[in-house]
């Protein structure tokens, strides 16, 4: 039985899982990150995630958010670009940001995934 274009497939690969043809390499700047995360957080970099960027900013994503020496009273808030994005979107569907996405990252990103 062929299948057409538009037909789906139940045992079909996923969109995220079938681009793996041409995986990054890391970037010279990352790995140099990652290897100061590593010594700084006394953990080893696994020599798997060397190789490929996807695996290594994820890597650097859970060890960088354990230690994070500048962590401050405004290390939750948005950035000045996520707050100006947010601002475009409030105009364009002409609706108000709540103001605790102002006080909180996470809810400023959320508010922007359901506006969209």
């Amino acid at each position: 039985m062929q299948l057409s274009l538009f037909d789906q497939r139940r045992d079909a690969v996923s969109v995220q899982d079938s681009n793996d043809y041409h995986v990054l390499p890391v970037t010279e700047k990352q790995l140099r990150f990652a290897r100061q995360l590593a010594t700084r957080t006394s953990t080893e970099l696994p020599a798997e995630v060397q190789g490929n960027r996807r695996l290594l900013s994820q890597w650097i994503d859970a060890h960088a958010r354990r230690t994070s020496p500048r962590a401050s009273a405004f290390s939750n808030y948005p950035s000045s670009k996520q707050v100006a994005f947010a601002e475009r979107l409030a105009r364009v569907k002409r609706r108000d940001i709540p103001q605790a996405c102002f006080r909180d990252r996470v809810l400023m990103s959320k508010w922007i995934d359901t506006v969209r």
